[in-house]
């Protein structure tokens, strides 16, 4: 496994300075965001000068491209913003081949429309769920032509808010470009929700098969995301389950400080093995 870290932990807005602090901080690789470019998180164009300049970036420094983020608000209340959200994705997702990565990630979205990592009561409901399914299936023609797979991560607060829910929308796509974004983090809110990691071994059985990278953050008692590391989450045993289920992607680490990074990193890394 490689081991990974959002751009964006890093303050920059060219490749190289960004992949040079992810290098110093130890990691392998990043998640990229298009914002670390200087062309904001969803741009509508990515010129191929930005492609070539992360490429440069990558070859200078060694750092790797594990996927690249292109998270609007899959389900949000109006159809304009879903089709700009859209828009940049086909952008990003035409761009990252280019880049080094064939992972482009998104947001399964929340019905909240100021915050599409907030929950709202309707997230679970059929019609939402009927808007995501909808969604997903103008992306996945982008997706294909690209060549790219199309990151989903679980998330409590978003319309695909369990594994049991991402198995469903796996299922729904039966062969399609989709893989899953694991973060144990995601998958509980309280000490009871994980019960003693029960929650996210029973995600990793679940989800096997399909798994493209994993994510690294932690919670605390109090229910706060912390760095990983700070909270409850075993990552050793999250990290050997992966390894046992055949996986040998990158492990991505976020919800951190740049000042946290370099900890991080050897912690994580220790747990690696």
């Amino acid at each position: 496994m490689r081991l990974g870290v959002f751009a964006k932990t890093f303050a920059g807005e060219t490749p190289g300075e960004v992949l040079s602090a992810a290098k110093a901080a130890g990691f392998d690789c990043v998640q990229y965001n298009m914002a670390c470019s200087g062309l904001g998180a969803l741009p509508r164009v990515v010129p191929a000068e930005a492609v070539e300049a992360v490429r440069a970036a990558t070859e200078a420094t060694g750092i790797g491209i594990a996927a690249v983020s292109a998270t609007y608000n899959m389900i949000h209340p109006d159809p304009s913003v879903r089709a700009t959200g859209r828009a940049a994705f086909e952008a990003i997702a035409g761009a990252a081949r280019g880049m080094g990565t064939g992972i482009v990630t998104v947001c399964t979205g929340s019905l909240d429309a100021e915050d599409q990592w907030r929950s709202h009561p309707e997230n679970g409901s059929g019609e939402a769920w009927e808007d995501f399914l909808a969604e997903m299936r103008l992306l996945l023609p982008v997706a294909e032509r690209s060549g790219v797979v199309i990151g989903v991560e679980p998330e409590m607060a978003n319309v695909v808010s369990s594994a049991a829910r991402a198995r469903e929308m796996l299922d729904a796509f039966p062969g399609a470009p989709i893989g899953i974004v694991l973060d144990p983090a995601n998958l509980f809110e309280d000490l009871g929700g994980f019960r003693d990691g029960a929650v996210v071994d029973e995600a990793v059985e679940m989800l096997a098969d399909r798994i493209v990278m994993a994510h690294a953050k932690d919670r605390d008692p109090g229910r706060r995301f912390v760095a990983a590391g700070s909270g409850v989450v075993d990552f050793g045993r999250f990290l050997g389950g992966l390894r046992r289920a055949g996986f040998d992607g990158a492990v991505v680490t976020h919800g951190l400080s740049a000042g946290e990074a370099p900890g991080v990193a050897r912690f994580l890394r220790g747990q690696l093995g």
